[in-house]
């Protein structure tokens, strides 16, 4: 797995207002290149860190919809994105992804619903409404995860049982083998288990790469899962 399309990123503040709340995320207010190094790259961290907030910069300065979806999704249900994808600049390889597709928890009903807006007799509707929420996110990743791919993932397992993040995990793993790119973020200590994928905190004041063991998602997961009941009598009492 060595094919990535977007090698780095390089962030001029100078675009960034001088009172803008992006200079107040501790993980990104001195950030101004960053390295990936992983065909999968996660992106780890407390909530309101700034994980969500880089990956969407990234998307839209990759070509995507703010809301999610492949490229060729143009649709605004609600403008909250940052001026940070403005002082994005993507460092890229001379390879160039043949599909891709942007998939966020938090809106993924939008892009469900423009998918039937979207849908002719060439491009039939995969009718996401009609299936589970689990389920039809789950559909919709696998249909859209095809080799020579960039697609960025923000919290896909929000959705998603233990069992189905397995699979996700496996599909993910499948598709960056063949070729494809993956900017995750995630708080899934199964998820973050993939072999060879990179993980980036945004903990601690200073984004940097950490080992799987190091993350909270683990610590936590393995300190309840083992410690379960003295746990629970200390926080509940």
């Amino acid at each position: 797995m060595n094919t990535q399309f977007i090698k780095g990123l390089s962030i001029d503040w100078k675009r960034i207002a001088p009172y803008s709340y992006l200079r107040e995320i501790e993980a990104l207010h001195e950030l101004k290149s960053l390295e990936f190094t992983s065909p999968i790259t996660f992106f780890v961290g407390e909530n309101g860190s700034g994980k969500s907030t880089l990956l969407e910069a990234i998307a839209i300065a990759a070509g995507f919809n703010p809301e999610g979806g492949s490229r060729n999704y143009h649709f605004s249900t609600f403008d909250s994105h940052s001026e940070l994808c403005e002082a994005i600049r993507l460092v890229r390889s001379c390879n160039r992804p043949g599909w891709g597709y942007f998939l966020r928890a938090e809106s993924f009903y939008n892009v469900a619903t423009k998918e039937m807006d979207y849908a002719d007799a060439d491009h039939p509707s995969q009718k996401y409404d009609e299936k589970s929420h689990g389920e039809s996110f789950l559909t919709l990743a696998q249909n859209q995860f095809r080799p020579h791919g960039l697609y960025l993932l923000d919290e896909p397992e929000a959705a998603l049982s233990p069992q189905r993040q397995l699979t996700l995990l496996i599909n993910i793993h499948e598709c960056a083998k063949a070729g494809a790119q993956f900017f995750i973020v995630t708080h899934s200590p199964i998820l973050l288990g993939m072999p060879e994928a990179e993980i980036l905190t945004f903990d601690e004041g200073k984004l940097h790469s950490c080992d799987y063991e190091e993350t909270s998602s683990y610590q936590i997961t393995e300190l309840y899962i083992n410690n379960r009941k003295q746990l629970l009598e200390r926080l509940l009492d």
